[in-house]
């Protein structure tokens, strides 16, 4: 186990924030990361195009922060591997150029991820900056997956967010997966699973990661010891067709390339029966957006089957551990049904298969 004892020379976290566009919220983040007590870490961030002035902002006003320029917009997932590359140190932190957090913030995360040698990836309790006693969408106080594929987190199903009122402050620290709004990272374990899976671009990539890393033996855990305020959606608003598109298509790919094949055979084609029942009750609701980005994430599927393949032939080929055991950290039930049928509340669905402590 590492020491928890610091040297304030000796860098540890390399901060990635990938960017684009939005002076005002990335000052924010630079000035409230610059704010913490916890000295030993550098931030190098990747500007995936900005036209807003950003850049002369980042050298004007925090010239001690690394400033790597695109000329394309790579996507998260592209902008995060290449921050990954860079960076020299045992962690780093994936963290959203829309956020702020407290003095304690890196502290507290530092000291959740060197408590084990296996924790691969860890996050705060994530609030909303708008509404800041609700847990934000993006990742809540931890994210879980039933087995059908669905992500929904402690405090967030689908649209409903809930109010933070401690209730998963003593609820066990594992999860399914850890934010990529803020997410600290034991570099080292990328040797073994990889990075980001560049062609999701953007939206559940770090879910991926996450399955990948429990596919290898890892853990990922969820501290309630520290927090962080986000402004979701701030890059792409919930009901852009292209992020629907994003959501859908990247969930399907995960599920086909994570999945041992017996289990796959059982859930992906119930999973499909859900998405065309999805799109049917989105065009009865006149939602043709979300219908239309549902039907473009089947038809991609249905068209880049050697793509997948390659994908799935090379995780499965990592697994160190058998599904029946990533089960048990999964909702056993379909999320769906339980909340637009049962009418269940993030909290009553979480605790069905989570422990307090």
């Amino acid at each position: 186990m590492e020491q928890k004892s610091i040297e304030n020379t000796k860098i540890l976290i390399s901060i990635v924030i990938p960017h684009f566009n939005g002076l005002e919220i990335l000052r924010d983040c630079l000035n409230a990361l610059n704010q913490n007590s916890f000295k030993a870490f550098q931030t190098i961030i990747i500007d995936n195009g900005s036209t807003d002035g950003s850049q002369d902002l980042i050298r004007k006003q925090f010239p001690g922060t690394r400033l790597i320029q695109n000329e394309e917009n790579r996507g998260y997932a592209g902008a995060c591997n290449q921050g990954i590359k860079i960076a020299q140190t045992p962690f780093v932190l994936l963290l959203n150029n829309d956020t702020v957090m407290p003095e304690n913030f890196l502290q507290e995360m530092y000291n959740c991820i060197i408590a084990d040698d296996k924790i691969a990836m860890v996050q705060p309790k994530i609030l909303s900056i708008q509404n800041k006693h609700l847990f934000d969408y993006s990742g809540g106080a931890g994210g879980e997956l039933d087995v059908f594929g669905y992500p929904f987190a402690r405090g967030r199903i689908f649209e409903l967010v809930e109010e933070d009122t401690g209730q998963y402050d003593h609820m066990e620290n594992k999860v399914f997966w850890t934010s990529g709004c803020a997410l600290l990272l034991r570099k080292s374990v990328t040797d073994v699973i990889g990075l980001l899976d560049l062609d999701f671009f953007a939206h559940q990539e770090e879910i991926d990661l996450n399955w990948r890393a429990q596919l290898c033996g890892f853990k990922c855990l969820a501290t309630m010891n520290t927090y962080i305020y986000h402004y979701s959606g701030y890059t792409l608003r919930s009901h852009n067709e292209y992020k629907m598109y994003l959501n859908h298509r990247n969930n399907l790919i995960m599920m086909l390339k994570n999945y041992a094949l017996h289990n796959l055979l059982i859930y992906f084609p119930v999973r499909i029966l859900m998405e065309i029942s999805t799109v049917l009750a989105d065009f009865i609701l006149w939602e043709g957006k979300r219908a239309k980005a549902a039907l473009k994430s089947l038809f991609f599927i249905m068209t880049h089957p050697l793509l997948i393949y390659k994908k799935r032939r090379v995780i499965q080929r990592l697994r160190k551990v058998k599904d029946r055991d990533i089960k048990k950290n999964m909702y056993r039930r379909s999320v769906v049904i339980d909340y637009f049928i049962k009418k269940k509340k993030p909290l009553e669905c979480i605790r069905n298969f989570r422990s307090l402590i």
